[in-house]
């Protein structure tokens, strides 16, 4: 059977709780492997893995438990080596490397910022901001409604000032919360938000950026900003 990993560690650490348990239907017991100073938290891996909602949770738990005793590089889901020994000889291959990782991210957490537009506040504020375009809303008004191809253009010129307006509000939001951070990187493109940055963060500067987010949304009330975190610094492991 394959091995799972979760996580690196530098070993000597205090022990993991005794009994955790992670990814598999029944869930696979935790285990470390060691090798050069450094550890990795283990299970077996489960022949089928897919990301199944109970799995992607006890991988976060998993690695959430190791962060709270020592800094950790976490592995994204889905870590697979073919044995204990492999991962043994990984662990020595590269222990350099890990170390030196481990070293920047001791005392820093991720955050994750995900930006939507609330609908109606926005289309109000692009109304309110272009008067070309409050024309063609009263005279499509006048007309009862406007014909189909008079509606398609209303709609369509709406729909890019609300793409400048989210270009604009991401890099307002962008420029304001990066100098916080000591690292910001953009996540993948997420349904439904038109902004998705995480930031690394000292653990005693992260008041200052859930501050600084609460303030955003306070004086833009057309933005909707959610935070994640603190997290396992999973965006900023190579």
């Amino acid at each position: 059977m394959s091995t799972y990993v979760y996580g690196i560690t530098r070993a000597g650490r205090r022990e993991l709780p005794q009994g955790l348990t992670g990814i598999g239907d029944p869930p696979c017991p935790v285990r470390t492997v060691d090798g050069a100073g450094l550890r990795a938290v283990v299970s077996d891996c489960p022949q089928e893995l897919r990301p199944k909602r109970r799995d992607l949770l006890a991988h976060q738990h998993v690695v959430t438990e190791i962060g709270r005793r020592a800094p950790v590089l976490p592995m994204r889901f889905g870590s697979v080596s073919d044995s204990d020994e492999a991962v043994h000889h990984v662990l020595c291959e590269h222990s350099g490397r890990y170390e030196e990782q481990l070293e920047q991210l001791t005392g820093r957490v991720e955050y994750n910022v995900k930006a939507v537009h609330r609908e109606d506040a926005v289309l109000h504020l692009v109304l309110a901001e272009d008067a070309g375009l409050r024309t063609l809303a009263e005279a499509n008004r006048a007309a009862g409604g406007g014909s189909y191809e008079q509606r398609l253009h209303f709609g369509e010129t709406v729909a890019r000032r609300v793409r400048d307006r989210e270009d604009r509000d991401a890099e307002l939001v962008r420029e304001t919360l990066a100098p916080l951070a000591e690292k910001a990187r953009t996540g993948p493109e997420h349904a439904g938000c038109f902004l998705n940055l995480s930031f690394l963060v000292d653990e005693s500067a992260a008041g200052r950026l859930l501050t600084e987010t609460g303030r955003l949304e306070k004086e833009l009330p057309h933005l909707a900003l959610t935070v994640h975190g603190p997290l396992p610094p999973y965006s900023f492991v190579e």
